[in-house]
């Protein structure tokens, strides 16, 4: 019985994962239009974005 909990157990986290996966890859989608929008308007440059999130980065990893 202990074997059956383990193997659901381990489904149950392959399930998670891909849902997880599915998650992460909607909010890239959202973001790189947003780029892209804010990009098109004249609001932001590409190059000031990938400038911010180097600033970014390197307050979270410092």
């Amino acid at each position: 019985m202990n074997r059956v909990h383990s193997h659901l157990r381990e489904v149950d986290m392959i399930g998670k994962l891909a849902d997880l996966k599915t998650f992460q890859a909607h909010q890239s989608l959202l973001l790189h239009a947003l780029i892209d929008l804010l990009n098109e308007k004249g609001i932001v440059t590409k190059e000031e974005i990938a400038a911010r999130a180097e600033q970014l980065d390197g307050f979270t990893s410092g």
